[in-house]
């Protein structure tokens, strides 16, 4: 479930880690949507809509030599003492940066980090507590203001997953072979079929 996203971290920032959809309604573009109670087809239709606008490009990985050439300046952090200090200590924001820890042991062990720098937000570094890198999120270019949408990628260049945020309460969670992973409506996230399959924490 790991895998269900660090990606986004993302909504990061907040530290917004997780990811929900659909308790009964909300607006959205204007319109009224209830994932739960719209019939299986207006649900598969949804899907395709928004699948289609994340995948416009096609399902497509990098080679690790690719995302190495993309990111040489970010495969390897070399302040990682310091970012595994401040974040332990509950630092999240500095003059150029924001920051986002993962913590194991009752929130007590950081065992990884998400770096956003300021001059490019378009792009999120996941990295291991030791600075090696783990993820890279791209998000498209109208980020922060919605909707957008962002792909993950793991280190050596192979698609981790997708996300289409339409608003800070309504986001679409693909897996890595472009397949509908489910719906987060605030705290819930739904499936295909609109049954409550997870819950996170810190929406």
């Amino acid at each position: 479930m790991k895998k269900l996203f660090i990606i986004l971290g993302l909504i990061i920032f907040g530290c917004t880690s997780n990811y929900s959809f659909a308790q009964d309604k909300i607006l959205s573009a204007g319109i009224e949507f209830n994932w739960v109670n719209m019939s299986q087809v207006e649900r598969d239709e949804a899907i395709e809509h928004y699948q289609t606008i994340v995948f416009a490009d096609g399902v497509k990985s990098m080679t690790k030599k690719e995302l190495r050439a993309k990111y040489p300046d970010f495969l390897k952090d070399k302040d990682y003492k310091y970012h595994y200090r401040i974040i332990s200590n509950g630092v999240t924001e500095t003059k150029d940066k924001k920051l986002c820890g993962f913590f194991i042991k009752d929130n007590t062990i950081l065992y990884s980090y998400a770096i956003q720098y300021k001059n490019n937000p378009q792009r999120v570094f996941y990295y291991s507590a030791y600075g090696s890198l783990i993820y890279v999120d791209e998000i498209s270019s109208n980020y922060p203001n919605f909707p957008y949408n962002s792909k993950q990628y793991r280190s050596n260049g192979k698609l981790a997953g997708a996300i289409y945020f339409d608003s800070k309460d309504l986001q679409y969670v693909f897996e890595d072979n472009g397949e509908f992973k489910g719906v987060w409506y605030k705290d819930k996230m739904f499936d295909r079929k609109g049954k409550q399959i997870l819950t996170r924490s810190n929406w």
